[in-house]
């Protein structure tokens, strides 16, 4: 019987390629293009930067808010909400869990054509939500999110 050592091989000993010298030799697109990330990475760009000017804004009122994503809203929407896609959920605080919006990525994507219309739709998603939250028009939460 014959004896063989099944202890991964070192650094230097790694195959790279196949054994007819193709392979993958790097990556596709290089990271510092707009390629490279991912729809979910821009995603979550533009709502940390649609994000952080309200938290500036209204500083005391939304210092415990949580924003969240997720990639579809759950199949059984509340009793209170419209029979439509929903693009965002507020929950509302209580004793313990702090506020939290959750942003619907999917939809929100697919009302979208470009990336600038993305984080303008981001912004008024995110404007409704804080809006109820502190019981104030979109309009007032972020005035800028509706001039286009």
């Amino acid at each position: 019987m014959d004896s063989r050592d099944l202890t991964p091989p070192g650094p230097s000993l790694r195959r790279r390629r196949d054994r007819h010298g193709r392979g993958l030799r790097g990556h596709l697109i290089p990271p510092p293009l707009p390629g490279y990330r991912t729809r979910r990475e821009i995603f979550d760009e533009a709502v940390l930067d649609a994000t952080a000017p309200l938290l500036e804004r209204f500083g005391r009122r939304l210092e415990h808010l949580q924003v969240a994503v997720e990639d579809v809203p759950p199949s059984d929407p509340a009793p209170w909400e419209p029979a439509s896609v929903p693009l965002a959920r507020l929950f509302p605080a209580d004793r313990e869990h702090p506020p939290r919006i959750v942003l619907f990525r999917r939809p929100i994507e697919t009302r979208s054509t470009s990336p600038a219309e993305l984080e303008i739709l981001v912004r008024q998603v995110l404007a409704e939500q804080v809006g109820s939250l502190l019981a104030m028009d979109p309009e007032q939460v972020d005035p800028g999110a509706w001039e286009y």
